[in-house]
């Protein structure tokens, strides 16, 4: 048993320190956004690398333990949990990718007004992640609930952007290949905004026991008690 106790203990240090990685990624890309920073964005691309081996080092630890230990209960939540939060961190790495490579390309192009919305909604996005990650180290509930609040915001902020900058391309054509990367920045950050809500509601299954999952009205109820 202490051994299993122990191989627990690898596998939560494994997840922060994807995590911590996967939150810097997030920050560092939109920072390349912002100040037209490529190197801030060459950081990002080089720990892609580590962020892809955790994510198997993670998987192979936890399906080892499932088939060695039997674990069962809050044990059995928690390595399950684990997948599924690996999963995520992944795709959230992949996506900062994403905007970091946006970034790259827009590093000789001119500021447009439609960025002004870009940090806020990259605000909103990286404090979900930060919330969600805090959640799931400390197995807060009711951060992770603060989490799935958060969402709509983010969707609210990505369609108001979407139609800026449909506007500002139809005004200003010359500008179609610069206001296409800064919506594809947008649509990232959305898609990492939904990731983080997918481990607050994995952290609420691993704190409480249930699963708030396509549920909006149980979901509503829970987070207004």
């Amino acid at each position: 048993m202490r051994h299993f106790e122990q191989e627990l203990e690898v596998l939560k240090g494994k997840l922060l320190e994807m995590s911590a990685l996967v939150e810097s990624a997030v920050y560092r890309s939109v920072r390349g956004v912002v100040e037209r920073s490529e190197e801030l964005a060459q950081q990002v691309l080089k720990t892609e690398t580590r962020v892809n081996q955790l994510e198997i080092e993670i998987d192979d630890m936890a399906i080892s333990l499932l088939a060695l230990q039997a674990p069962l209960a809050a044990d059995l939540r928690l390595i399950t949990a684990a997948i599924k939060i690996n999963n995520d961190l992944e795709r959230m790495g992949d996506l900062s990718v994403n905007i970091a490579q946006s970034a790259i390309s827009l590093v000789r192009e001119p500021v447009i007004r439609p960025l002004i919305d870009i940090p806020h909604i990259a605000g909103l996005a990286q404090g979900m992640v930060r919330k969600a990650l805090d959640a799931f180290v400390n197995r807060d509930a009711e951060l992770a609930r603060s989490v799935l609040a958060s969402d709509d915001a983010v969707d609210n902020m990505r369609t108001a952007s979407y139609h800026e900058l449909i506007s500002f391309m139809e005004s200003n054509p010359q500008q179609i290949p610069q206001a296409l990367h800064l919506l594809s920045v947008v649509r990232n950050l959305e898609r990492i905004a939904d990731h983080s809500t997918n481990i607050a509601e994995d952290v609420l299954f691993l704190v409480k026991g249930i699963d708030v999952r396509h549920h909006n009205e149980e979901r509503t109820a829970m987070v207004q008690t």
